[in-house]
């Protein structure tokens, strides 16, 4: 019988996880996860692992199958300024790369590193130095928020560097990404949103549409357009769908005689043509509104996100994100000029227990931050599930969703506390 072994103790490469598994919208009470090197080669029912098998071949039992542990795939984040006292606008790679690695750590195994509107010599610096990031797997490309968004509709971003969109200003962001750029937040309502559209597009960058103060007719074109821009490119499946920044956050609210972006957002989320970022953190939105959304679309069309900045997984206090002052009070991020919300302190596990907390399905609220985010990034074949052959990237969990172990491409990372 297979011995425990405890996260960076043991020598070998090949361990058996028992629990609960929570992956794919389903859950298997009884479960097992084997891993070999930096892939999954097994995820089911322990009832139907051949034990003997996998402990000729080395294999260690992490932990015991008696210990009630939930066993998630590990989260992707799709929207994430940062966190751990850096944010990825501020250029300070060796910052990043601490962040970067209390991220893993937290769970949120992949990640996008989002941007704020900045000047345009900023915005090239900072593609730099995350597409390096990018290169080395760190982290799995670019979300940039802006520059080309709604004045009317820019909450946490400067109102000094927002502009239309201009050609040449996204090939040099383009090319400054050195291929990595895979999401940028627009308004469709500005000259030129169209052609940024068939340019995002054509590169296989996501349209994301955001801080808009767009109508709904206007918003449910431009969807279409990014939707059939992406299909035209060759991609299949989620890969195919444009996505909605933090929906509700940024944009005006439905009216029933001005339903705007956010009716435009959820009809065609419903109909599975976009996915919706939902920051289900308590504080952006509140948790009914979460559960209605839920019940409205379905879990395979709404992303769980973080919108996180410097401040996420640390204290209340003084912070920045861009070149913007915050101040986070019971744990409420906001502009110290005007009291905007100014991104999130929450880390994506909890986001995925405060959804779950109101109401959702805990495997629906997981399968919105693992599943669908890795299709939005066109990687469902490998990573946000736990399948043979996916990268061994999981969450070993106790039954109230606080982290206890995680594992990121076959390998145990030091705990939090560590």
């Amino acid at each position: 019988m297979s011995t425990f072994s405890e996260p960076g103790t043991s020598s070998s490469s090949n361990y058996l996880v028992f629990g609960e598994l929570v992956s794919d919208g389903a859950r298997v009470p009884e479960g097992v996860v084997a891993t070999s090197g930096d892939r999954i080669t097994y995820a089911g029912p322990s009832a139907e692992l051949d034990q003997a098998s996998f402990d000729a071949q080395g294999y260690e039992a992490s932990n015991s199958p008696n210990d009630g542990a939930l066993i998630l795939p590990g989260l992707i984040d799709l929207h994430n300024h940062g966190g751990f006292g850096h944010d990825f606008p501020s250029g300070d790679e060796t910052g990043l790369r601490n962040t970067i690695d209390a991220m893993h750590r937290s769970g949120t195994t992949t990640l996008l590193a989002s941007t704020v509107t900045g000047s345009r010599e900023g915005l090239e610096k900072s593609f730099r130095i995350l597409a390096k990031l990018a290169h080395e797997g760190l982290i799995a490309g670019i979300h940039a928020e802006g520059p080309f968004i709604s004045p009317d509709r820019s909450g946490a971003q400067n109102p000094e560097f927002i502009v239309e969109p201009d050609q040449d200003f996204v090939a040099a962001l383009v090319d400054a990404a050195d291929g990595e750029l895979v999401t940028m937040t627009y308004a469709p309502e500005l000259n030129g949103a169209e052609a940024l559209v068939e340019t995002l597009t054509a590169h296989g960058i996501t349209p994301s549409m955001g801080h808009t103060d767009s109508d709904a007719e206007t918003a449910m074109d431009s969807l279409r357009r990014a939707r059939e821009g992406l299909s035209g490119g060759g991609f299949d499946g989620y890969a195919g769908r444009p996505t909605v920044t933090h929906l509700f956050n940024g944009m005006p609210p439905m009216h029933h005689r001005s339903p705007g972006p956010v009716a435009a957002s959820l009809r065609s989320a419903a109909r599975g043509h976009a996915v919706v970022e939902l920051i289900g953190d308590g504080v952006h939105l509140d948790p009914a509104t979460v559960l209605i959304v839920f019940d409205l679309v379905g879990a395979p069309n709404i992303a769980l996100v973080t919108d996180s900045m410097a401040a996420a997984g640390l204290a209340d206090g003084e912070y920045s994100l861009g070149n913007l002052d915050v101040l986070v009070v019971d744990g409420a991020a906001r502009l110290k000029s005007n009291g905007s919300l100014a991104g999130g302190t929450s880390l994506l596990i909890d986001v995925v227990r405060k959804t779950a907390e109101a109401g959702v399905a805990l495997e629906d609220a997981v399968l919105s931050a693992t599943a669908v985010p890795a299709s939005v990034l066109g990687r469902a074949d490998e990573i946000g599930s736990l399948h043979k052959g996916y990268r061994a990237d999981l969450i070993v969990a106790d039954p109230t969703i606080q982290v206890q172990k995680v594992m990121r491409e076959g390998r145990w990372l030091k705990s939090m506390g560590a």
